[in-house]
């Protein structure tokens, strides 16, 4: 649909006094409601590919994630999640974790999952070490640039 499709069908909305109009046109669906004072008009962007189902918020006992707050070490690199979302360990609660601390990694692997609007995103690193930490507990959300893994390059 193209925006002035979408701004007709707000118009028609307004002019009609309709509370809500839905419609679906191919992988574009927009979904429109008359606003309240306290609502806004909702207008959904086209529809996601359907995604792997999302994985259930169950802790992996393997890795823990460090409950203070990570002091900086100058010996290891971080990564950092490139999205809002929430991390997962592993790619189902029956499978095993991406990765462990203490385990060797090379650039390429996945460490974890975020998930963000229904899609799972897998975490790589850049670098080749060792996982010293693991900065972020399974199922719980994360900040745009959080630091989750902390790596002892080799």
């Amino acid at each position: 649909m193209t925006n002035d499709e979408i701004r007709e069908l707000i118009q028609l909305v307004n002019d009609t006094g309709i509370a809500e109009l839905e419609v679906e046109r191919g992988d574009n669906r927009v979904r429109i409601r008359r606003s309240t004072p306290a609502e806004q008009v909702i207008v959904a962007a086209p529809a996601a590919p359907v995604a792997a189902p999302a994985p259930v918020a169950a802790p992996a006992p393997t890795i823990k994630a460090d409950s203070a707050v990570p002091k900086p070490d100058a010996t290891l690199l971080y990564v950092k999640s490139p999205i809002v979302g929430t991390f997962y360990t592993a790619a189902s609660p029956e499978a095993p974790p991406f990765v462990r601390i203490g385990e060797h990694v090379t650039a390429g692997k996945v460490l974890c999952i975020i998930e963000s609007m229904k899609l799972m995103n897998e975490i790589e690193t850049d670098i080749a070490g060792v996982v010293e930490s693991c900065l972020v507990q399974n199922g719980q959300p994360v900040e745009y640039g959080e630091a989750l893994f902390g790596i002892r390059p080799v």
